[in-house]
């Protein structure tokens, strides 16, 4: 998505249709001008308008869609405003027939994906992620057992918090590692070269480690890493298929740091 921010045409220069002719030239041109600077794909344009000065006339007979209103809150120096003050009406204008399904999906499609599987963890926060999670039990029995619990664990941690979602991502994440990285978060070495563990082994040892152990492992790294954050967001979110003994869903409160998008802290 992307964000029409301004569009202001001065009283001298009111001609019939002009509004509605440069958004025209702009939405069709907007889609491979972004591809050739950003380097990915744009599904839908928007851009919201103050009901109290304007209608968004030009933009409803440019066939602008008006999906609603905002609450009001604005941006300020300390966050946002404690009350409401001018809710703005919102415009979208789809550039592909099936939007809503893209962006509706659990995860995005490679190509409009921004952010890649490049490390933004420091070498020093890569080789001390094992050190926090080495006094877990390793629920695994030892004949067969190739990687550390810790080495593990770090690797999953590492890969959540530069973006990746899901066993693949974390393991492709994994794959993608230099012979550094894998140094520092400890890998095996076998013929001269740094072993990651496999998806199979990183689901294995997710699925079977204590929750609560790995939580305040990561509430560890969590308090040592947080200064660097100066606000945090609490989210509430409903875990899928997630259900306790009583029969109820799952429901978890988070605290996230808005600069370093770590998480704090999680509440059941």
């Amino acid at each position: 998505m992307v964000n029409n921010s301004r569009f202001l045409i001065l009283p001298d220069w009111h001609l019939p249709n002009l509004g509605s002719k440069i958004l025209s030239l702009c939405q069709k041109r907007i889609p491979a001008d972004w591809q050739s600077t950003f380097g990915h794909p744009l599904c839908l344009l928007e851009t919201f308008v103050d009901p109290t000065r304007f209608h968004g006339t030009v933009y409803k007979a440019s066939n602008w869609l008006h999906v609603g209103d905002t609450k009001g809150f604005r941006r300020t120096r300390k966050g946002y405003s404690a009350e409401p003050d001018s809710p703005k009406m919102i415009f979208v204008m789809p550039l592909r027939h099936d939007v809503q399904e893209v962006l509706s999906r659990p995860i995005l499609d490679a190509n409009y994906r921004t952010t890649g599987s490049k490390i933004m963890l420091s070498a020093q926060q890569m080789c001390c992620l094992p050190q926090f999670f080495a006094d877990i039990p390793d629920p695994r029995r030892t004949q067969g057992r190739r990687h550390r619990i810790s080495t593990v664990l770090a690797i999953a941690a590492g890969a959540v918090l530069c973006g990746m979602r899901g066993y693949k991502a974390i393991s492709e994440w994994a794959d993608n590692l230099g012979p550094k990285a894998r140094r520092r978060f400890g890998c095996r070495l076998e013929n001269g070269s740094y072993v990651v563990p496999s998806e199979y082994v990183i689901r294995d040892v997710l699925i079977r480690v204590d929750p609560s152990r790995l939580d305040r492992a990561l509430r560890r790294w969590n308090e040592t890493y947080e200064a660097s954050d100066e606000s945090l967001a609490i989210d509430g979110k409903t875990m899928c298929n997630a259900i306790d003994h009583q029969g109820h869903q799952t429901h978890i409160m988070s605290a996230v740091g808005h600069t370093t998008k770590i998480c704090y802290t999680q509440k059941k």
